[in-house]
């Protein structure tokens, strides 16, 4: 069992010892912390909370679970139901909540779920009050509302739609472009809400041809549930079969998007931002950021449209915060991860559906040709197992001296840049390993510059014994 407390949220596999697993109580101490939180922080009494999930096994258990402890703190909840995670974003400023809980594992299987928990922006709170809020469950000194404050919960069904309709209304959507196209596309939801607002979005794009997959919302996920390409043989092969021109893929709950060739090959989880990118900086001139880890590509977009590009520490948090920091028109991960300012601070495969065959469209490409309009990395990871006794952070500062007289960056753990090349070696948060990241325009180059780094650490640890 694991209970893994996070800045992406309290998340952990059902059942189980409280503490070890995501019990019910687990599930009421983080959710009453939050609402403590919430009035700590807005110096409020009185709140309402936006509470939405996707179709895990689990979900209704734990919706109804966090429900009930929010009113117990005197909280008000809307609740929207089966939904997607930015649609719960999007409509936690729109009805003037204090926050927002996300009821989702996003890309783990069945056996997990989790709380994501946002503030009244619909953002995810910061590292920092992410701290405090823990501080406040580990002191299990949370006030509960009396019979007379007891919250009041409040129903709403049709967020998607409204979700959807705010992505129409964009000024880089062009409907009419895609429905000129009669594209026929593929779509694997992985049997969760996807399946209910990927196929709407799609309809309201003009795109009527569709070959459904695992489309039914029950949480029965057929297959792994993160869209990476050892997951997706289903559906490159339903493309083939069905002589479909695109395959769209999303995650359990909606923020990642991976797209298919009409060839069956993959677009590449990485070549999502970056295709979302170009269409947006081909309109307008601006900045854009996404992690440390993610392809150089969007850099070479970026620079080529005239924009500036930065790159922040791995996490979304820090994604927007970057963002905001530099006014960036677009960003996101290289995990598929679509952020559009315009509509919200937040990872949105559905506004990435729509800008991406709105690109599609106006390009009168196929896909494969688009992807091969980019320039082309790879990206290797790796990682490297440590014993508990080694010092992880001196091994980081001995690489990083070994190659000071090349471009650093230190804001999450260790980037190296060898010309259009990298290396990222960060330390894992829940176990102890080193993740290594390597990128080049060739495969096996970023595999040889990832074991030169493995080697060096090799070495030093031998160095240290």
């Amino acid at each position: 069992m694991a209970l893994i407390k996070s800045i992406s949220g309290i998340r952990g596999t059902i059942g189980g010892v409280s503490g070890e697993g995501l019990t019910p109580i687990d599930v009421v101490k983080f959710t009453s912390a939050y609402a403590a939180f919430l009035k700590e922080r807005s110096g409020k009494q009185h709140l309402t909370v936006v509470v939405g999930r996707d179709a895990r096994i689990s979900g209704d258990m734990v919706n109804r679970l966090v429900t009930g402890t929010l009113l117990g703190c005197g909280v008000d909840v809307i609740d929207v139901g089966l939904s997607t995670t930015p649609t719960v974003e999007v409509a936690v400023p729109a009805e003037k909540a204090d926050g927002g809980i996300i009821l989702t594992a996003s890309h783990n299987p069945k056996q997990w779920n989790a709380l994501k928990l946002l503030n009244e922006k619909g953002e995810f709170i910061s590292a920092a009050e992410g701290e405090r809020l823990l501080q406040i469950a580990d002191a299990e000194s949370v006030q509960f509302a009396e019979i007379g404050q007891l919250g009041t919960v409040r129903t709403i069904t049709d967020y998607i739609d409204r979700h959807i309709s705010m992505i129409l209304n964009l000024s880089l959507v062009n409907v009419e472009a895609i429905r000129a196209k009669n594209y026929h596309v593929a779509i694997d939801c992985v049997n969760s809400t996807g399946g209910i607002a990927v196929p709407k979005l799609l309809n309201a794009l003009g795109v009527t041809r569709i070959t459904p997959l695992f489309v039914e919302p029950n949480g029965d996920f057929p297959h792994n549930p993160e869209p990476l390409p050892e997951n997706l043989t289903d559906i490159a092969n339903a493309i083939r079969k069905e002589k479909c021109d695109l395959g769209i893929v999303v995650d359990p709950d909606v923020d990642r998007l991976a797209l298919v060739c009409e060839d069956g090959e993959m677009f590449g989880e990485e070549y999502t931002l970056v295709a979302v990118a170009d269409h947006v900086l081909r309109h307008r001139v601006g900045n854009t950021v996404s992690n440390m880890s993610s392809t150089r590509a969007l850099r070479d977009v970026t620079e080529k449209a005239g924009g500036s590009y930065s790159a922040s520490a791995v996490g979304e948090v820090n994604v927007v915060e970057m963002m905001k920091a530099t006014e960036a028109v677009i960003g996101g991960e290289g995990n598929g991860g679509v952020i559009y300012p315009e509509l919200h601070y937040g990872r949105d495969a559905l506004v990435g559906i729509a800008m991406f065959l709105t690109h599609l469209a106006q390009s009168g490409q196929t896909a494969s040709r688009l992807r091969a309009s980019y320039p082309n990395y790879h990206i290797s990871k790796n990682k490297i197992s440590l014993t508990p006794e080694t010092d992880v952070d001196g091994i980081l500062e001995a690489v990083k001296r070994k190659y000071a007289s090349q471009p650093i960056n230190t804001i999450d753990g260790l980037k190296i840049e060898f010309g259009k090349e990298w290396v990222h070696l960060r330390r894992s948060n829940t176990e102890p390993i080193i993740r290594i990241y390597s990128e080049s325009e060739n495969e096996s180059t970023a595999d040889n510059l990832a074991n030169k780094i493995i080697e060096d650490i090799k070495e030093l640890m031998r160095a240290k014994a």
